[in-house]
């Protein structure tokens, strides 16, 4: 008798071909028939008539690396269609901790100098870090991946080995290059934790320490990843006035390695560089007539989210944590900062922390804007998340009707009623798959089968995941049936912790995992389904 029968419902496979009437059998995790499969009998079925029946959503780009093991259910990602997560992204990550001393084996209390790099490490990745109760007793990708199979996730999960751990562990937090026996290190690290199943490699260029790579270091993460075929995912040096420097960047670095890139999240930031995307795609699309593998993320909303820590100058953030906290207490320093200041490409009024304009509070406190940033930063560190607007419209179309865009939400894996539910995050991680398509694919800016395939087929590709992201025979049964004419997404920036309208199920691994809007897994207690992914 088959596990799983999906009847009734409009098949749009993932592979951008046309929508079409057919039924889905699910056996032991597996897609094992698809047709009209009328008459035959099931464990479960589940009519769906009048719905879409898809490859489950891969999320490309999420920072999900530790919400995971505080929720493994995966409450937001879920909900909203995410079967397969990758984590890692923007090179903010968890793994290695160490130098290579350190590759093997767990945290003792009884290594002090790993235990200070270890808290100093997760200073330094704070905004992954919503939960403190969760234990980070790992050294290595193996241990991680160990982590998260004990956690038993709602969702798939594959990982990118992130810049800043390799570079704390070989260099430290200081402003200084890399010498030869630090590239050394930093190669022989990745290449462990590629062996070992990782999905590649990712670079953040705005977040300490990894702002103060040259580009001799990026060329070794890229020729590492290449070597093993793996991804090289970057969130450039700059998305306002310095965009399409740092696209080039990312293109030489491309054309000099031979790896697979892929640039996060291609966006311009602020009003004045409203029209960038377009000259960037120019860029891209010349890479790769001359044969670069380049392609990019994106995700359907006008403003971003990241450490409010982010607009410091880098000579502000060296040294960790816990010395840019004590140096922002420094007058000349604030005096500094506030002179570099003079010109950001957004305003203060396009800012939100916790919901509220950087604008207005200072008015509530009865200073100013620069006042409130710093002292933000200096009292909770990386921790502080921003919300940051005046993005363009044209400028998001562009980069979603472009043909190397696959969606990644950029967003984490939350619980509305846990401990990574409090405050006001990015309405994202609730809401970015739902909102593509009621955005952008009912209202024709989109087709069905074309939005589905980012979403699915080619992020799958993008990270190198085999077996994901379609619907055809011997395919993992990873799926979501949703309402075409009401998906839509719920969250909004004022009130971001809502699930979205449209979703009827959600199957990772053959296992419904929600079903009219409830979790399975959350009822009846068991461990999730989803899959720990080691990349061969």
């Amino acid at each position: 008798m088959i596990d799983l029968l999906v009847t009734g419902g409009t098949l749009v496979d993932g592979t951008g071909t046309a929508p079409r009437r057919a039924d889905v059998a699910v056996e032991d995790g597996r897609v094992t028939e698809i047709g009209d499969l009328a008459g035959r009998s099931a464990v479960h079925a589940i009519d769906v008539s009048g719905h879409v029946v898809a490859p489950g959503f891969v999320d490309v780009h999420t920072h999900s690396d530790l919400t995971l093991l505080s929720s493994p259910e995966a409450h937001s990602a879920v909900q909203q269609g995410v079967t397969t997560v990758v984590v890692g992204n923007c090179g903010l990550g968890v793994t290695p901790v160490g130098d290579s001393s350190h590759r093997a084996g767990t945290v003792r209390g009884g290594d002090a100098a790993l235990q200070d790099h270890l808290d100093a490490l997760r200073k330094a990745v704070g905004y992954l870090d919503l939960d403190p109760s969760v234990r980070w007793t790992w050294t290595d990708l193996p241990g991680y991946l160990a982590a998260l199979d004990t956690a038993r996730p709602a969702v798939n999960v594959a990982v990118l080995v992130a810049h800043t751990p390799l570079r704390a562990a070989a260099v430290g937090f200081e402003d200084r290059p890399a010498d030869a026996a630090a590239l050394d290190r930093m190669r022989g690290m990745l290449a462990d934790a590629l062996a070992a199943g990782a999905a590649g490699v990712s670079t953040g260029l705005v977040y300490a320490p990894v702002c103060y790579a040259r580009e001799d270091e990026l060329e070794v993460l890229g020729r590492t990843a290449a070597a093993y075929g793996r991804l090289f995912a970057w969130h450039v040096r700059d998305y306002a006035d310095g965009l399409l420097d740092s696209v080039r960047q990312a293109l030489r670095v491309a054309a000099a390695t031979g790896c697979r890139t892929q640039i996060s999240h291609l966006v311009a930031v602020g009003r004045r560089n409203h029209g960038s995307v377009a000259r960037a795609l120019e860029l891209i699309d010349a890479a790769r007539a001359e044969g670069l593998d380049v392609a990019f993320d994106i995700y359907p909303y006008l403003a971003g989210n990241a450490p409010l820590s982010q607009l410091l100058p880098a000579w502000a953030q060296e040294g960790g944590d816990e010395a840019m906290r004590a140096r922002l207490t420094e007058r000349a320093v604030r005096t500094r900062i506030r002179d570099e200041w003079r010109d950001l490409p957004n305003s203060w009024d396009d800012i939100a922390v916790d919901g509220r304009s950087v604008t207005d509070l200072a008015a509530a406190a009865g200073t100013d804007p620069v006042d409130v940033a710093l002292d933000l930063v200096a009292e909770h560190g990386n921790g502080v998340q921003m919300v940051a607007g005046g993005r363009s419209e044209r400028d998001l179309l562009d980069a979603l009707t472009h043909p190397a865009a696959v969606i990644g939400s950029d967003g984490q894996a939350l619980d509305p009623g846990g401990a990574t539910g409090r405050g006001t995050p990015h309405p994202r991680s609730y809401g970015a798959y739902p909102r593509l398509f009621s955005e952008y694919v009912r209202k024709g800016r989109l087709g069905l089968a074309e939005a589905v395939r980012m979403c699915t087929s080619a992020a799958a590709e993008r990270a190198g995941i085999a077996g994901r992201g379609v619907l055809r025979a011997g395919a993992a049964a990873d799926i979501v049936v949703f309402d075409p004419a009401r998906i839509a997404d719920r969250a909004t920036f004022a009130a971001p912790q809502r699930y979205p309208d449209g979703i009827r199920a959600v199957v990772v691994g053959g296992r419904a995992v929600v079903e009219d809007g409830v979790h399975r897994g959350a009822r009846d207690g068991a461990g999730g389904p989803g899959e720990v992914l080691r990349i061969r």
